[in-house]
């Protein structure tokens, strides 16, 4: 902490610092050239040989090149680069084998810079234990063993519990905490598979959910069948389980079993009750896991709605230890690589709001795991329309949700806000944190409608009603921000000003939309005005960098991902927002009162007729001249006058834009 603070504060350290950086990066660059043009995986490393970053790509060298060059343009990338020393790379034959490579690299090296799950604690699963003779069903939270198979990730732990209880009411099957069980499963084991059964049934048999494994009931042959039974039932097969459970039920009533068909007829009732708790979505049997995500700052919601024989059948959500400090493609790809290494639930289809790069390799991925008998494949679908779209629209609204409420648990906001306020402090060389910032912003059109805005957070948050803006008075030829910005600082700093309660109190910082020339205007307003108990920083808008009064060496840059630069970023957006608004009501109203002002005949009561009439300018000015005529407010001369004024402010409307296009401040 010590050293960065030095190095904001000491332009020398500073300079030395970037030196070396710039000397380490030709080394890596040198050394890059050894690197081979084929697929494989590279692991960046830092100075103490941590592994910080995994990625995979087809061509290697030229991937890991996009990085020393800033080629690759996410902004976790330069803070990425700083802290890279060194890397190591593996070859492979394919993409394919780049990207298992890639999921196991990640899960051993678990790098910084990668998205994983916020919350580490591992999630519950529902396991068969399918080494045993008689595999058993349990809830567990264990790390996948050989010989067993998991069902899940479940998010829900009571809806996990749940689903066990459900599975033995519809096929009965041992568990695995059965007393009974395990005094059968050691036997077995020590007679090398010799069948050595009770006498005597355990509870789980006498109510119904056991098969009677424990005392000789049920042969292997018999019980793997359950086995095969419950694992479809776990897949989400429920609609081809009820049909075969139906035929049983009637052979069973021919044969004259009635309570054998009476049993059967509770399972099938009970699958029925659980498919009539579960959202129907489609018309067609879909098979597929909707992904829907919403994204903060550092921190991101996922929620995962499964879908089979087109119903939900389950959801689960996770929370992601990476934001927008990383493209979508990248959290999503991250994602989809930790949670299908988990599940062994894969559906035919992954519906999601963006197709991955590489959806196909990804697909081939799932189709291995998927390991159909009827050779289905698992493809990637992002829908524009349709019921598919409108999973993808519910599951990033349960999404929001997950965010909401892991915010809400965890104080997310206020540790955010505490944390941006405190490294401002540090990085800006304050007294203290900036409780009280104002941000200022101009928007003009050549200098015409010429307008500023004032927006204040308190304590970190938008304070709304604190928000001033203004008009620009000083007669302006051309636009002149400059000129501008002196002005109201003049007017919102002025004594008077200062000791209205109506503008609050001082502030502890202001930031000026506009980077060092902003801030050298308004440093020389300050020192005629006498004002120089106010922290001034420039906010330069290309590279989010921000000048200071006392720093000649060059900005001080906050940290990419920093609670502090997305707190700034928050501020600068609010004035923009505010000020491009307040321009565009004056410039609509100023143009709409000159241009009818510009017609011969046309009085107050005449103008307001047809406003009222066609309800708005917009619906005026887009009118035909017989829409007009029609509208018998003005004689047909005025209208004809009316409709040739109005064609010319449409002409001059689109060639203004156009020339506005990149020199506009503050237009979007």
């Amino acid at each position: 902490m010590t050293d960065k603070n030095d190095s904001l504060s000491n332009p020398s350290a500073s300079g030395a610092s970037a030196q070396l950086s710039a000397r380490k990066i030709e080394r890596i660059k040198r050394e890059l050239d050894s690197v081979p043009a084929l697929p494989g995986c590279y692991l960046w490393k830092n100075a103490e040989g941590e592994v910080i970053y995994v990625g995979k790509a087809k061509q290697l060298r030229a991937r890991m090149r996009q990085y020393v060059n800033f080629q690759d343009d996410r902004a976790k990338i330069p803070l990425l680069v700083d802290q890279i020393h060194s890397f190591e790379y593996l070859v492979v034959d394919n993409e394919h084998e780049s990207l298992v490579l890639e999921k196991n690299l990640i899960k051993q090296h678990a790098p910084f810079f990668n998205a994983d799950f916020k919350d580490d604690k591992s999630y519950p699963f529902i396991a068969l234990t399918k080494s045993d003779v008689f595999p058993a069903i349990k809830y567990t939270r264990e790390r996948h063993r050989a010989g067993t198979r998991y069902f899940g990730p479940f998010t829900d732990s009571r809806a996990a519990r749940n689903l066990v209880d459900i599975a033995r009411r519809i096929v009965p099957i041992c568990a695995s905490s059965c007393a009974d069980w395990r005094r059968l499963s050691r036997s077995l084991e020590r007679s090398d598979g010799a069948t050595t059964a009770s006498s005597r049934p355990c509870f789980d048999c006498h109510v119904g959910l056991g098969p009677g494994a424990c005392c000789g009931r049920i042969t292997p042959e018999e019980y793997a069948e359950n086995v095969k039974k419950i694992a479809r039932f776990l897949d989400g097969q429920h609609r081809e389980f009820v049909d075969e459970l139906s035929r049983e039920m009637a052979q069973a009533a021919e044969n004259l079993e009635f309570e054998r068909a009476a049993r059967i007829k509770d399972r099938i009732d009970t699958i029925n009750s659980l498919t009539d708790k579960q959202r129907a979505v489609s018309s067609h049997a879909l098979d597929a896991d909707v992904v829907g995500i919403e994204r903060e700052e550092t921190v991101a919601g996922v929620h995962v709605l499964m879908v089979r024989e087109g119903r939900i059948v389950n959801s689960n959500e996770f929370v992601l230890n990476r934001g927008r400090d990383v493209p979508d493609e990248d959290l999503l790809h991250m994602f989809l690589l930790r949670y299908y290494d988990a599940t062994t639930s894969i559906p035919r289809e992954v519906v999601v709001r963006n197709m991955p790069e590489d959806a196909e390799v990804m697909g081939e991925w799932l189709t291995g795991k998927l390991s159909s008998a009827h050779g289905a494949k698992v493809r990637f679908v992002a829908p524009k329309k349709g019921e598919r779209a409108e999973l993808v629209e519910l599951a990033e609204k349960n999404a929001k949700h997950t965010l909401m409420r892991y915010k809400v648990r965890t104080n997310y906001d206020d540790k955010r806000i505490n944390e941006a306020l405190m490294q401002l402090e540090s990085a800006l060389a304050m007294d203290g944190p900036p409780y009280r910032i104002e941000c200022f912003d101009i928007s003009t059109i050549h200098g015409s409608y010429t307008v500023a805005s004032m927006v204040v957070f308190t304590n970190g948050r938008p304070d709304k009603n604190q928000y001033r803006r203004f008009k620009i008075k000083t007669p302006l030829s051309e636009a002149n921000d400059f000129l501008s910005m002196q002005e109201v600082m003049k007017r919102r700093y002025a004594p008077e000003r200062m000791a209205d309660r109506r503008f609050g109190s001082k502030p502890d910082l202001i930031i000026l939309d506009g980077g060092k020339p902003q801030l050298n205007a308004v440093l020389q307003m300050f020192g005629e005005m006498g004002v120089d108990d106010i922290a001034l920083a420039g906010l330069a808008k290309r590279d989010e960098e921000l000048f200071v009064p006392w720093q000649n060496a060059g900005p001080v840059v906050l940290p990419g991902g920093s609670a502090s630069l997305y707190l700034v970023k928050q501020v600068r957006d609010e004035a923009h927002r505010f000020a491009i608004t307040f321009h565009r009501e004056l410039r609509g109203k100023g143009m709409t009162a000159s241009i009818l002002d510009d017609v011969a005949g046309l009085g107050p009561v005449r103008k307001k007729a047809l406003l009222g009439h066609f309800k708005s300018f917009k619906r005026l000015k887009e009118a035909s001249l017989d829409d007009i005529c029609a509208a018998r407010v003005v004689p047909n001369e005025v209208a004809e006058e009316l409709f040739a004024v109005l064609r010319q402010y449409n002409r001059d409307v689109a060639e203004r834009a156009t020339d506005a296009s990149g020199t506009a401040d503050g237009e979007e």
